[in-house]
């Protein structure tokens, strides 16, 4: 490959890194990357685990052999066996210079554990680079030729060493990506997911709620009527929580209180919400909470809810918590949007509230809170006269 050609695979490398939409399927684009610059047969790449001494395989692209799966659970090798990477990650370039690829082949009376991998899966030579972030060893990329095929020189280890350096750019930016969305998506106090996290989850679950009614009916129309052959709609929860006694707690014990039962009914929300499978906990900001739940029944999602109830009546600071439940498992009519459904829950909540119910109300169990969800309005003057008539 002439320099050209390999100035557009460097380029390609970085542009698959951009475009990957998670972690893995971006040290696979690099793998993959890698491999074709360097005309190679096999690819991967590895991570330092500091604390484990290892060596541990992400991703193991190309011409696998057997045992190589793609992303392996736990392929990992001891740091000393390879002396080389010791060396490598006590830093050795710090006196000058920066870390160099180097290659190593299956032929020679010592090739080394390497050399005896190589040779034991039928190739004939490797890269090895170094990927350096932040000054600090990471872990490595390793490209390999089967047998046959053309060795490995100098000028492929310098090569190498400038791919791994792409590949440690676009895992960087992809870390900083990773934290923007993590952020984005976080509530800062308490370390849950915040309204946006929610507005998607929620969107995402209606969706496949659709769906699943829509194949329902599907079914028990091709069976002629005799019995329904659709299977169960998914079943999609809203849990809305506010938290009682949040702003007596501010006036007279200051903010740091206040924050200090935000941040224990969160706790307390979390554990909970690990008794439904794939919930979703979430502040909405003041001393708004709330949960949604995907699958399980409405009438698990009222029973952890009333948990819930009974755990933040024992927090020593405030005064209990409010709860609503809407549930498309109870009869609350078609759900086409998740404003809706957080407008049953709202109002089940404010009805909760408004009677300093222990336990939670259930908008799909109350009549009434169905009759005025439906006909208040989200913006903020209906909601207050929503709340003065529950």
């Amino acid at each position: 490959m002439g320099v050209d050609g390999r100035l557009r695979a460097v380029v390609g490398l970085a542009q698959a890194m951009a475009a990957a939409c998670a972690p893995r399927d971006s040290v696979r684009a690099a793998a993959r990357g890698a491999r074709l610059a360097m005309d190679g047969s096999f690819a991967a790449i590895s991570a330092w685990e500091r604390e484990r001494g290892r060596l541990r395989v992400l991703v193991n692209e190309g011409e696998r052999r057997a045992g190589e799966e793609e992303f392996p659970e736990d392929e990992s090798y001891p740091v000393h066996d390879f002396p080389e990477i010791t060396e490598f990650l006590h830093e050795r370039w710090v006196g000058g210079g920066g870390p160099h690829a180097w290659v190593e082949s299956a032929v020679g009376d010592r090739p080394g554990r390497r050399g005896e991998a190589l040779r034991g899966r039928g190739r004939g030579t490797c890269v090895v680079a170094p990927i350096v972030l932040s000054g600090r060893a990471w872990g490595e990329l390793y490209v390999a030729r089967d047998e046959g095929l053309p060795d490995f020189d100098e000028d492929d280890a310098e090569f190498a060493t400038v791919l791994a350096a792409v590949v440690a750019a676009g895992l960087a930016q992809n870390d900083r990506l990773e934290e923007a969305r993590r952020l984005a998506f976080t509530d800062p106090l308490t370390g849950l997911a915040n309204r946006r996290a929610v507005d998607m989850r929620l969107d995402e679950a209606l969706e496949e709620h659709r769906r699943s009614v829509a194949a329902g009916a599907a079914g028990a129309g091709d069976a002629g009527g005799a019995g329904g052959a659709g299977g169960p709609a998914t079943v999609v929860s809203l849990v809305v929580c506010d938290l009682n006694g949040l702003k007596k707690v501010n006036d007279t014990l200051g903010h740091a209180m206040g924050d200090r039962l935000l941040e224990r009914f969160g706790s307390v929300l979390s554990l909970c919400g690990a008794m439904l499978p794939g919930s979703l906990v979430a502040r909405l900001g003041g001393d708004e909470f709330c949960l949604v739940s995907v699958g399980p029944s409405a009438d698990e999602v009222v029973r952890v809810t009333e948990e819930v109830c009974l755990r933040a009546a024992e927090l020593e600071l405030g005064e209990g918590v409010a709860c609503g439940v809407a549930s498309t498992g109870d009869p609350i009519g078609p759900v086409k949007s998740s404003r809706r459904l957080f407008r049953l829950a709202d109002a089940a909540q404010y009805k909760a509230k408004a009677a300093r119910s222990p336990k939670p109300v259930v908008a799909g169990r109350d009549t009434a809170v169905v009759r005025l969800a439906d006909a208040a309005q989200r913006d903020a003057g209906e909601r207050r006269r929503f709340r003065g008539r529950a």
